[in-house]
């Protein structure tokens, strides 16, 4: 299919948008449309644009237009010119909306929404669909000027000319609607605001942006905004709609999921070139069976053939894999300064504390990401290294603690075969503790379960040597200590 951002004289640079509405905070549905058109624009060598759409000054707020920002920013997803706020280009609406009406592509309808409502509730009761009927088309131009001059309100009708609308979308291909099934919609409401189609139209045009990439539940709004493009002398912009995210029950992605918001995902511990890979995912095929990827190998495998036009399925366990995929792969020097605010937020130390000891940090987190899925599952992890008391988890304690006496009595002497050791590495520690349970003709996990339990109160840790180094020597042996007081 040919690429809409070009012609066959000239290359054109390629400009695509995202406009959200501030009206909430960044869904990760709107997070993958930007991500789609950034990696679009990265790949072709365009320009990626944001549009804040705050013409709804009711539902819009600060707080909505910064979570977006603050989005887009965690994601990496820049922006290459000033933002463009739809609310500050009211007045280009207006003038757009009256050029048409100029050009004689639109009409004066001084129906009131009563009238409207009536006849519509009408046309229900009958059980007919309700169509505008172009009554204000047919006035008498002397009754039209007599109404405008009488100062009687009115709105801004596009006249649909006769045909069809077609245009070749770059996911769903041949796309055509009959103009017969389009009314004549308004552009200018009463109070000489424009409604959606006509802000989008006129923002678009004056953003000169050559590919509309969106969701395909806009696929509707598609033909009368061409018409519009038409009808202001305008090119028309290539169009590509992504199909919809769904739930893992098959339903459109909403609260009842759980998290929606990109900004609940970071609090979850969720790396932002995770999420970037996951969403590049919902909609998008890179070839072949390729799932884990950097950002600038998205960039240039990205491109109009893989996208799909199937719903795509949000699924959280599928994203906490991928987290866990990019955690292993993040250079620690990248990692760290993710993990150290969730662990001072998480009151088990401070900033502080982490860069006085630089190799043992890194070595601690080094050694949990291999069992984590997100930053939160290091920070739950970290507790027993950090903190100088533990607690020990009660389903720990009823599997590997069941015979108190004799489990002290093998935390005892692990401890001294721990103590009599001639170095602190985890070598000349697994040699101490395997000749221990040599001696007492006992497998060497009926001395590692019970001891895993005194240095960090769970059963699951990473390898019990590797615990015994981070925790030192000093702080291991008091652990231990304080088990067998507990026991006895």
């Amino acid at each position: 299919m040919p690429d809409p951002s070009a012609t066959s004289d000239a290359p054109v640079r390629p400009r695509l948008r995202f406009a959200p509405s501030p009206t909430g905070y960044l869904h990760v549905g709107g997070a993958r449309t930007a991500l789609f058109n950034w990696l679009y624009a990265r790949h072709t060598g365009g320009q990626f644009l944001l549009r804040i759409e705050d013409t709804d000054r009711a539902r819009s707020t600060e707080a909505s237009t910064r979570a977006i920002f603050e989005g887009l920013q965690w994601l990496g997803l820049t922006w290459d010119e000033e933002v463009v706020y739809q609310g500050a280009n009211l007045e280009r609406h207006r003038r757009d909306g009256e050029r048409l009406l100029a050009a004689g592509a639109a009409y004066r309808c001084f129906c009131t929404p009563e009238e409207l409502d009536e006849r519509r509730a009408a046309a229900e009761a009958r059980r007919e669909t309700f169509r505008y009927d172009r009554r204000c088309d047919r006035l008498p131009v002397d009754d039209v000027e007599r109404r405008v001059a009488a100062g009687m309100p009115y709105a801004i009708r596009f006249r649909v000319p006769a045909g069809t609308i077609e245009w070749d979308d770059l996911v769903h291909g041949r796309i055509a609607f009959p103009n017969k099934d389009i009314e004549d919609f308004v552009v200018l409401r009463s109070d000489a605001t424009p409604v959606y189609n006509m802000a989008v139209v006129s923002d678009d045009i004056a953003m000169r942006v050559t590919l509309v990439m969106r969701g395909d539940d806009h696929i509707s709004n598609t033909p009368k905004q061409i018409l519009l493009y038409r009808a202001l002398g305008a090119d028309v912009p290539g169009f590509a709609h992504l199909p919809m995210i769904h739930g893992t029950d098959g339903k459109k992605l909403s609260k009842r999921h759980g998290a929606t918001a990109v900004a609940d995902y970071q609090g979850q511990g969720i790396l932002p070139t995770a999420m970037l890979n996951f969403l590049a995912l919902l909609g998008w095929s890179p070839g072949g069976d390729r799932e884990i990827m950097t950002l600038p190998e998205m960039v240039e495998l990205f491109g109009p053939g893989g996208l799909q036009r199937k719903a795509a399925v949000f699924d959280p366990q599928k994203l906490e894999w991928m987290n866990g995929q990019h955690l292993s792969m993040m250079p620690l020097g990248e990692l760290l300064p993710r993990v150290t605010p969730a662990l001072v937020r998480a009151g088990l130390t401070t900033a502080d504390a982490l860069a006085a000891q630089p190799e043992w940090y890194a070595a601690l987190v080094d050694l949990l990401r291999v069992r984590a899925r997100t930053i939160n599952d290091i920070v739950r992890q970290a507790e027993p290294y950090l903190c100088e008391t533990i607690t020990y988890d009660p389903e720990a304690v009823a599997k590997q603690w069941k015979d108190p006496a004799a489990s002290a009595a093998l935390l005892e002497a692990s401890r001294d075969a721990l103590a009599a050791s001639p170095s602190w590495t985890p070598e000349a520690l697994e040699s101490a503790l395997r000749a221990l349970a040599e001696s007492r003709a006992i497998a060497a996990g009926k001395l590692f379960q019970p001891l895993r339990v005194a240095l960090t109160g769970l059963t699951v840790s990473p390898g019990i040597f590797d615990v015994l180094v981070l925790l030192g020597r000093d702080r291991a042996l008091s652990r231990i200590d304080a088990a067998i007081r507990h026991l006895r």
